[in-house]
């Protein structure tokens, strides 16, 4: 009998602990329709791809050039704007720090143009502001994963910015980036409960690279006599874990 007893009261607390997670679940789908706006925030890493498009000394194009990447970081705060039908408009700030390199030999063709194996640093840091449009095709609280694409753009922060040339004939080579970039994010989330995260890749859509000189006077000739002209994208690979409220 007091078995009985209790398989009946284990019964009845299942009961009514299934019964609690299902009045949860029915409030977070409630909060969820009505809360229009949320907010969130976000920290991560990324890994930026400098592709070159030409590098040239006057007529002459270096050639065998190797791009190589580096980790950097990235800090964004976000407002996802919820619309009908599990699809949302979600603008972002952040605060990036992206760091990349370009070598190249002066094995073969590139044995005139440059005095040594040749090594371009850079380092980027960034205000962005993406804005992008997403689709949640996975919503059933405690999960969720959603697609977003969208157009972003970044303000180089000059000060903290700067890039290292060295194996060039050329002294004293100083490029000056360009105070805006634009390129084109498309992504992943992925979510359980507030917990998300992240994953993305961002399309460099203009050249970065303003423009090169260098100390003609300190340069040997006939190494001083025509412009060095650098040309690439910034393409860069995302991951972040963040929150939602």
């Amino acid at each position: 009998m007091k078995q009985i007893y209790l398989s009946i009261l284990s019964a009845i607390m299942l009961a009514c602990s299934i019964n609690l997670h299902a009045q949860d679940i029915m409030l977070h789908d409630l909060k969820a329709k009505k809360q229009k706006v949320s907010i969130g925030i976000k920290g991560g890493f990324n890994s930026a791809m400098m592709f070159t498009d030409k590098l040239s000394y006057g007529e002459q194009e270096i050639t065998d050039i190797q791009n190589n990447y580096k980790v950097g970081y990235i800090a964004t705060v976000f407002t996802r704007i919820n619309l009908k039908k599990q699809h949302f408009i979600q603008p972002e700030i952040s605060y990036a720090i992206s760091q990349g390199s370009i070598s190249m030999s002066n094995l073969r063709e590139n044995a005139t143009i440059l005095e040594d194996n040749a090594l371009i640093k850079t380092k980027m840091s960034s205000l962005e502001i993406p804005v992008l449009y997403g689709y949640k095709f996975i919503d059933s609280y405690p999960y969720g994963m959603s697609f977003f694409l969208g157009p972003k753009i970044a303000w180089t922060i000059k000060k903290q910015s700067s890039s290292e040339y060295s194996g060039f004939y050329q002294k004293n080579i100083t490029e000056n980036i360009r105070p805006l970039n634009y390129s084109a994010v498309l992504g992943i989330g992925v979510n359980i409960s507030n917990i998300f995260f992240d994953f993305r890749y961002e399309i460099g859509c203009n050249n970065i690279t303003q423009s090169v000189s260098y100390d003609k006077e300190l340069t040997a000739e006939p190494y001083n006599e025509k412009k060095l002209t650098l040309k690439r994208r910034k393409n860069i690979l995302s991951f972040s874990v963040g929150a939602i409220f």
